[in-house]
């Protein structure tokens, strides 16, 4: 097999002209490096096939017969992969040209290095506090559901957000978002990939909870930058709602069972939060 440096990996889905961006954006930023681009489309019904192939012949595209999610779809695209590094990439971004050539001689020296996250900003370049996140314990995943309806998280406790790197330092981190994903193949393959238990979201956090677990570092890189046009490509619809608070109950279920009463407590508040997303959203388009 003719390895590469690096494999980008773009699940799609409905989103041809965000992933024509993306993929000019990448083909940009990897003109000095051996890499390849791989598309895992999960039925798409807009054309992104035919319009994709034939504006960017040099991708590779694994054509899905249905939409299997993002954990199933990028772990197929990483069976297919031939790189040293993957980049596990949301298609409504926009890298920089400079992200691989810091953040590859970075990940070569760093201590045990396990995964790497850099600085989001959306389109007005307004920095993303989801760039770098703390564990998820039953404290802050309780805040992070309920605080902005009913009460101030204090300040005191450790948040769902990491405040103690600043925005454009570099150091260590425990959960990065899976818009931008980057690790080793040989790491991606030895903790399992994706659980693919997660059809989408809460699959970021449980791998990167899973390399911190087989002994690696996760890191994050705030010398470089990528535009995310957060839920361009996502249907806001009860679908969503569904899929994420799902994606929440089994992040619970799989980490929080002890002790028994907490483990309770967080799946009843689950619930509560699901269907007063529910309401709020029905009430919205009422409106």
């Amino acid at each position: 097999m003719n390895l590469k440096q690096l494999s980008i990996i773009i699940v799609n889905y409905n989103v041809k002209d965000l992933l024509k961006n993306c993929i000019q954006s990448c083909l940009h930023a990897i003109k000095t490096i051996d890499a390849e681009i791989i598309i895992v489309d999960n039925n798409s019904n807009d054309g992104s096939k035919e319009f994709i192939t034939r504006v960017f012949p040099q991708v590779k595209w694994i054509q899905n017969s249905a939409n299997l999610g993002f954990s199933k779809a990028n772990n197929i695209g990483v069976t297919y992969s031939k790189g040293n590094y993957l980049l596990i990439l949301n298609p409504d971004t926009i890298v920089k040209p400079d992200v691989f050539e810091k953040i590859i001689p970075f990940a070569e020296h760093a201590k045990k290095f396990g995964a790497l996250g850099v600085r989001i900003t959306d389109e007005h370049n307004q920095y993303r506090p989801e760039s770098k996140r703390n564990y998820p314990n039953p404290k802050n995943t309780f805040d992070k559901l309920f605080s902005q309806l009913f009460f101030s998280k204090s300040k005191k406790s450790k948040g769902y957000y990491n405040t103690e790197l600043g925005e454009y330092d570099i150091g260590k981190v425990e959960i990065l978002t899976g818009c931008f994903f980057f690790t080793t193949k040989k790491i991606y393959t030895e903790v399992g990939g994706f659980d693919e238990s997660y059809f989408m979201y809460g699959e970021d956090i449980d791998l990167s909870y899973t390399i911190l677990k087989a002994g690696y570092q996760n890191y994050y890189y705030g010398k470089t930058s990528i535009i995310h046009y957060k839920g361009a490509a996502t249907k806001i619809d009860k679908l969503y709602y569904k899929n994420f608070y799902n994606a929440m109950e089994i992040f619970v279920r799989k980490y929080f069972k002890k002790p028994f009463v907490m483990y309770i407590f967080l799946l009843f508040g689950l619930k509560i939060r699901y269907y007063l997303a529910l309401l709020i959203f029905s009430m919205q388009r009422k409106k």
